[in-house]
Parts: structure tokens; C-alpha cells; sequence
């Protein structure tokens, strides 16, 4: 009687799953893989085992006929009096009174898991919410589909699990498996009892993340739980295990920028100024903190102004809040933090120091910013970054592709020989934004124009920018755009946009003027 009544139990369960699918005009009954490759070609079967199959990944049988005993939550469907029923009842006490061991035999496609022998025992362990079942796989690999986006995260997939041997972590964008697979390269179990550090990785900190995430409420959110969990060890790394109680506490606070981020990209362009009041620096910056006598700003520069326009040009602007708010406003700054999470020493240090707004002027700062600004909720932090955003760190960018655009107009009406150079200092997005509104400004005035880019892969290089330069030069350039700078040009001979002048084989050039 007690396991009648328990059937009858997991038959409600069914039903109830069934019929919320009905009601969605979705079928109720549990998904077959037959039916999923109808128009699938399939370039290869691969056998890869027997191994250790996560429940949550198992989502269909093989066939239409035994699909018909089950709903989609994969509970039985069928009467009491079936033989079905007594079966499922015996795999049910011999899952409680000795396990269920003997393996089933799975299909493997796109990283989802479907049952050709073992549908009972895997309707038993997901009723009793197990984590996982022993199971022998046959890997079904689609063609390649470059227009198929789940195609295409699946070949990204094989290359991390013929690594790692994990399957139990999915993304939805591209090239998350291989950042993954980067974060993990220094990474070392410690457990003498895990010999591999992959399973000790999925066992002791993914595993911990992904019960702490979803206790929270992470499921709710619209990406998968290795998309957070990638959100996340940007922030604060991957550590050797959790503590349980300390990650529950973060994910709290971090799950508003997950919510932040899984937005739908939604851009407004705004192209008329909003009609309100004018108001001046000041007042834009009290509404960031309470109203008080003083308010105290702090920049963190990666380098020294000596080293570096980029921090000269923050400086500039620092140095201006100064002599424009007088004593309203106190700034300071510190120079050489570090481009990586050692940043975040740096900014904790600001934050403690009392600060009320403190500028992070690097892109690479963005990471250490968020940590900073998830712990000091009192403190406004802004990062120099255009393509983040966040709900907790306010980002700033200037339109630098604008005046590239104009500088372009000026090389394509002067060129002589219609090729221009431009040296660019790494392929990231402010910097390839400024290389094309470049040649549209160039293309404007002059169809003719062709524009060769050279990188030179650092910020500052010295010799190595003007090797990059004459490769240009040689290659026929008589125009080159370079850095930008605010400096005395007398001292920086390679900077801006300027024009070349050579001798006749073109061996021997040098900068005849800056336009």
C-alpha cells in the first residue's frame, strides 16, 4: 500500500508537469531524440564510455514509443496497474535499500543526454532529486553550422571537454568554454584525493557555486549557471574551495548585476540634448553622495603622467576639477596600480580612505572596480571602459572615434599617394572604432583612399612604433595616424597624424609635418 501510494504520488507530479506543457501548447510527454534529428546530419558517432552523467543534463529517451510513458519532468505516466508500475516500484526499492549501480546507455547531442536503455532507473533517481547516474555514452556530433549558434557553442564545448572531461557546465555565448579553460590553467586541487584537478574543480567549487546560486534564486535569471559563475570568477577569481556561507553572501549582492547583465540588449540613440536646467560640475557630483561640506574624489592611474598620455590626459582633467570647484571639491591620486585584481587593493585603500567618488581610469580596472563597489555600496566608482556596463560601477568613455573620423577627412584631402598608414596599439574596441571611423572620413573625400593598419600590441613601444611606422612608410603610406597626445610634439616625433617626407627609393623618411 505504502508504494501505491507513493506511485500515485509521482503519477500527480506527472500529470501536473504534463498538463502545464498542454496548456503552453507544447506536447506533455517526455522529448525523443528520433524526433530531434529528422533533419540533422550527424558526421560522426563517437563511443566515449562510461562515465558519471549529471540528471540534470538527461532530458529525453531515444524513441517516440517510449517517450508516450512519461512526462517531460521525465515522471511516469502510466496506470497502477501496469507492469510498468510494478517494475518502477521494484527499481524504486532497490534504489532506497542497496542503489541503483548497473549503468544505462545514453545518446550524447549538443551536451544533452537521452536514454536508449534505462528510462525507469533514470525516472526514480530524478523523483528522488539524485545528482548524477553511471552511464555508457554514443556522442552523436551535428555537421559544423556557422549560422547555428547551438551548433557552434557545442564545437566550443568539445574542445573544453576532451580537456576536462566536464560536462556538466554549458554557456550561451561564444568563447566562454575557452575563457573558462584559461581561468583554469593555474589552478590545482587540493585534495590528495583528486589526482585530476578538472574533477576536483567540478566537485568542490562548480558544484558548491551552482546549489549556492540557485538557492538564491539564480535559476530565475535568463542565463545558464555557467554564464554567472564566469560573471563571478571575473570579480573574485576561482578559489580552491568555497565557504559556503561567505559565497551565499556575495551571490546576494551580485546577483543584481547578473539580473544587470542577462538584460536584453536594448541601445537608445539620443540625438538632442534632454531640455532641463543647466547645472554645474558640482551639482552633478553631490547628487552621487549625501550632501556635505567637502567632497572628496580619488583617481587610480595605471601608470605615471611621464609614462603615459592616457594618465596625463585623466591628470589634466583632475587637475582642472581643482581650479575650477576650489576647496568644494578635494581630489587626489595614486599612480602605478597594477592592470590586474591586484587593482582591487588599490581601490579598497581609496574607499577606506574616505572618499566619496573614485575614478578607476583603465579599462583593465573594470573587474577589481565591481569587487570594490559590491562591498563599498557608500562610495560612487566610475571605470574608463566603453564596452561594460554594470549596475553597480558608472562607466565613462569619450567619443575618441569622432576626431579620428575628422583626422581621416584631413588625410584622405592630402594624401599624394592615396595609402594611408595607421598604427594601432591593441585590437580591443575603442581602438578598432577609431581605425574605422578613420578610413570612413578618409573614404569620404577620396574613394581612392586604402588605409593599412599595422599593430604594434603595446600602449607605449619607442622603437617598436617607429619600425611599425616605416613598414607603413615603405609600404607607399605618406600619411600615418599614431597616438594621440597632449604633450609638446617636440617631444614625442611620432604622435597624432602626420605627413612624410622620403628620398627617392623611399629608404630614408621622416616626419615633414603634423597635421
Amino acid at each position: 500500500m505504502e508504494d501505491l501510494s507513493r506511485y500515485q504520488q509521482v503519477r500527480k507530479l506527472a500529470y501536473r508537469e504534463y498538463s502545464k506543457n498542454i496548456s503552453k501548447g507544447q506536447t506533455g510527454y517526455l522529448p525523443f531524440l528520433e524526433g530531434l534529428l529528422k533533419n540533422v546530419e550527424i558526421v560522426s558517432e563517437v563511443d566515449i564510455g562510461e562515465m558519471e552523467i549529471p540528471l540534470k543534463k538527461i532530458v529525453g529517451t531515444y524513441t517516440y514509443a517510449r517517450s508516450l510513458s512519461f512526462a517531460s519532468n521525465f515522471l511516469p505516466l502510466l496506470g497502477q496497474g501496469t507492469e510498468f508500475c510494478q517494475k518502477w516500484l521494484a527499481l524504486c526499492n532497490a534504489h532506497l535499500n542497496e542503489g541503483i549501480r548497473d549503468p544505462i546507455k545514453v545518446y550524447e547531442y549538443l551536451n544533452w543526454f537521452y536514454v536508449m536503455e534505462g528510462n525507469k532507473r533514470v525516472s526514480v533517481l530524478k523523483y528522488f532529486n539524485a545528482y548524477s547516474i553511471r552511464g555508457k555514452v554514443t556522442r552523436l556530433i551535428p555537421k559544423r553550422d556557422e549560422s547555428d549558434l547551438n551548433i557552434k557553442l557545442y564545437y566550443e564545448f568539445l574542445e573544453f571537454n576532451k580537456e576536462t572531461r566536464i560536462n556538466s557546465i554549458w554557456f550561451s555565448k561564444e568563447n566562454s568554454f575557452a575563457k573558462l579553460l584559461d581561468y583554469l590553467k593555474d589552478f590545482k586541487s587540493q585534495n590528495p584525493e583528486y589526482q585530476d584537478k578538472y574533477q576536483y574543480f567540478e566537485n568542490s567549487v562548480y558544484r558548491v557555486f551552482r546549489k549556492a546560486y540557485l538557492e538564491i534564486g539564480g535559476g530565475e535569471l535568463p542565463i545558464t549557471t555557467g554564464d554567472a559563475f564566469l560573471e563571478y570568477i571575473k570579480v573574485y577569481g576561482i578559489p580552491d574551495e568555497f565557504e559556503e556561507n561567505t559565497l551565499k553572501s556575495r551571490l546576494k549582492l551580485f546577483k543584481s548585476e547578473l539580473e544587470y547583465i542577462s538584460r536584453p540588449d536594448t541601445v537608445e540613440v539620443q540625438l538632442e540634448p534632454t531640455a532641463e536646467k543647466e547645472s554645474g560640475l558640482i551639482s552633478t557630483l553631490t547628487t552621487f553622495v549625501k550632501p556635505r561640506k567637502k567632497i572628496k574624489v580619488a583617481f587610480a592611474y595605471a601608470k605615471t603622467t611621464q609614462k603615459s598620455n592616457w594618465t596625463n590626459a585623466h591628470e589634466l582633467g583632475r587637475q582642472h576639477v581643482g581650479r575650477t570647484m576650489g576647496e568644494q571639491v578635494i581630489t587626489t591620486f595614486i599612480d602605478n596600480v597594477p592592470e590586474n585584481k591586484k587593482a582591487y587593493e588599490f581601490l579598497k585603500r581609496l574607499a577606506d580612505d574616505g572618499n566619496d567618488i573614485i575614478f578607476a581610469t583603465s579599462p583593465a580596472f573594470i573587474s577589481a572596480t565591481l569587487k570594490a563597489a559590491l562591498e563599498y555600496k557608500h562610495v560612487r566608482f566610475l571605470n574608463c571602459s566603453e564596452t561594460s556596463s554594470f549596475k553597480h560601477v558608472n562607466t565613462y568613455y569619450g567619443r575618441i572615434y569622432e576626431p579620428r573620423f575628422l583626422a581621416g577627412i584631413i588625410a584622405g584631402s592630402m594624401t599624394q599617394t592615396d595609402i594611408l598608414g595607421y598604427v594601432g596599439t591593441y585590437p580591443i574596441p575603442g581602438v578598432i572604432s577609431g581605425i574605422n571611423s578613420f578610413a570612413l572620413g578618409a573614404k569620404l573625400v577620396n574613394p581612392r583612399v586604402i588605409v593599412k593598419v599595422a599593430w604594434s600590441n603595446q600602449w607605449a613601444s619607442g622603437k617598436k612604433d617607429r619600425d611599425i611606422s616605416m613598414k607603413l612608410v615603405q609600404d607607399g603610406a605618406d600619411i600615418v595616424s599614431h597616438h594621440n597626445t597632449l604633450a609638446n610634439r617636440n617631444l614625442f616625433k611620432e604622435f597624432g597624424l602626420y605627413s612624410v617626407i622620403c628620398n627617392a627609393e623611399r629608404k630614408n623618411c621622416t616626419p615633414k609635418q603634423y597635421i
